[in-house]
């Protein structure tokens, strides 16, 4: 069977600067993808890689773009008045014409098709909510990146889900917040997951609306790990799992601690590296 290495990387807005610095330790490192898959933000980061390649060069000018982020107003932080707004039918198209811009700005121009990113290959995942299944974006080689990039991190309140054909399509980290499951289906043999999913989310939120809210997003993503880590175990696919959780919980509509963020990404990454290069197997291999 040939080896294909996916680098699986999860949703978690702001968050996705952790996934930044790990990538610059599993690059030093030796670690190599062979494609890549992502939802939400991760679908970002991996987009950007496939674009762009796998190096230092490709890294700093995401870094970059990272930086560029927090003077975009990608997520503005009152969602509850746009929550508000959505329920009465009123939503705003704002966030999502800034957000398309962002994307353009950074190379994922309308006319980009999965087939112009040979020799990467990248699976974009998203949610339909009329089967609770997620999409895999990719499979077609013209279609268009930036349509899927979009229908990847359509999370309410900022962005609404989008009607295509007979599915209802949205941020694919509704049901598949770290795609394991999708990076099996889509032929990898070994996974380097990079996970921001942060518990702390639900620390001192009470009771009310936003407490409940946290707590059951936060138990429905943790439920889709544990089965989807358990997949992979079950068919003995090597897994190295990079718990990318930042010394303190940031809202993941706050782009204002990128570096510190990275910089965390990498040591977090680096430490677990070191801990199972004599261990695990994708390590042992490109040692």
């Amino acid at each position: 069977m040939t080896k294909k290495l996916a680098f699986v990387l999860s949703g978690g807005g702001s968050r996705g600067a952790l996934q930044v610095g790990a990538l610059y330790a599993l690059l030093e490192g030796g670690v190599k993808p062979d494609f890549f898959i992502g939802a939400s933000i991760g679908a970002v980061n991996a987009t950007f890689l496939a674009l762009n390649g796998f190096s230092k060069d490709s890294l700093d000018r995401l870094k970059s773009a990272w930086h560029k982020a927090n003077t975009s107003d990608l997520l503005p932080a009152n969602y509850l008045w746009l929550t508000l707004r959505a329920m009465f039918g009123r939503s705003s198209t704002d966030s999502s014409r800034r957000l398309k811009d962002y994307f353009i700005t950074h190379g994922i121009t309308p006319e980009l098709c999965f087939a112009h990113l040979e020799p990467w290959k990248l699976v974009i995942v998203s949610t339909d909510l009329n089967t609770g299944q997620p999409i895999l974006h990719g499979e077609e080689p013209e279609e268009k990146v930036l349509d899927a990039l979009l229908l990847s991190t359509a999370l309410p309140p900022w962005f609404m889900p989008v009607r295509k054909q007979e599915r209802y399509l949205m941020d694919g980290g509704v049901v598949s917040n770290l795609p394991v499951e999708p990076a099996l289906k889509a032929g990898a043999t070994e996974i380097v997951a990079l996970d921001l999913t942060d518990s702390r989310e639900t620390i001192g939120q009470g009771d009310r609306v936003r407490g409940f809210l946290d707590r059951l997003i936060y138990s429905v993503e943790k439920r889709q790990l544990d089965l989807e880590m358990e997949l992979a175990n079950a068919r003995g696919i090597p897994l190295l799992y990079l718990d990318l959780t930042g010394e303190l919980p940031v809202p993941i509509w706050d782009f204002t601690h990128t570096d510190e963020l990275i910089a965390q990404g990498y040591k977090i990454a680096r430490d677990e590296i070191d801990r199972q290069r004599f261990s695990n197997p994708i390590l042992m291999l490109d040692a």
